[in-house]
């Protein structure tokens, strides 16, 4: 005797109940994601339209222009003060090598404050028949196409097959710089010795070619000015000075060595 099982199977009512509540929820879904995004279009045109930056002021900017600056940022006129990311601009803004640090200020409704902190030029770098602004630390801020400044220390050489001497070379400009040396002298041309050390390093001051050496630099700027004004006083043409040794001067004139 086979007995009978009877399988019960959703009725087409159940599958219509259950298509309509997909069809719901599918809606729920659809309104919850568009009302989410219109909300976000609203507030983003209101971010935009509320507080517009029609003032941009800067201070502190002195080799870059205010119209590099705005390229260099990125404004372009239709930014809205809510909008503008500050990390952001920052980030831009520090990518050029004059500029060393920066800050910002909304002044609402309509103000956008950028202060600039520009590096300053320490020296000029002669290299390869080009000539560089660079900062205390060596790094290149721009290419000078005109002639070289005058109240700036030249340095010649390539820093990149000498760069320990060339470290050597920035403390020494750095010196020069703090005591006041290069304000009293019309061209000062620091050599960066091609396959030698720190001890050869030198100089040309005025046309005068100053053995400098490594190290001491305070106290060999202190000797070369007291010796400058006995050679000026006696009037001996020189050929060069040597300021390497601990205890000596050596002045070598035109035609004899004297010690």
């Amino acid at each position: 005797m086979r007995n009978n099982i009877r399988v019960n199977r959703p009725g087409a009512g159940q599958r219509t109940k259950k298509r309509r509540c997909l069809l719901k929820l599918l809606a729920v879904v659809l309104l919850l994601t568009g009302a989410y995004w219109g909300g976000k279009y609203a507030v983003d045109a209101a971010r935009k339209t509320l507080f517009p930056v029609k003032e941009i002021v800067f201070s502190g900017n002195k080799h870059l222009s205010e119209s590099e600056l705005k390229a260099i940022m990125g404004i372009n006129g239709n930014e809205g003060l809510l909008t503008l990311s500050s990390r952001e601009l920052e980030a831009r803004l520090l990518k050029s090598s004059w500029i060393k640090a920066v800050s910002f200020r909304k002044d609402f409704p309509h103000r956008f404050t950028v202060r600039i902190e520009e590096s300053m030029p320490s020296a000029l770098l002669e290299m390869n028949g080009r000539t560089f602004f660079i900062d205390d630390k060596g790094n290149m801020l721009e290419e000078l196409k005109e002639e070289a400044i005058p109240f700036l220390p030249v340095i010649s050489g390539d820093p990149f097959k000498n760069k320990s001497v060339f470290s050597e070379v920035l403390i020494l400009v750095k010196t020069m710089k703090d005591k006041g040396f290069t304000a009293v002298k019309d061209r000062i041309e620091v050599i960066i010795p091609h396959g030698s050390g720190p001890e050869d390093i030198c100089m040309q001051v005025d046309g005068t070619l100053v053995k400098v050496g490594h190290g001491d630099y305070e106290e060999k700027l202190q000797r070369l000015l007291e010796l400058e004004d006995e050679i000026m006083r006696r009037g001996i043409p020189v050929d060069y000075i040597d300021l390497r040794f601990a205890n000596k001067v050596i002045v070598k004139p035109i035609n004899e060595v004297i010690r």
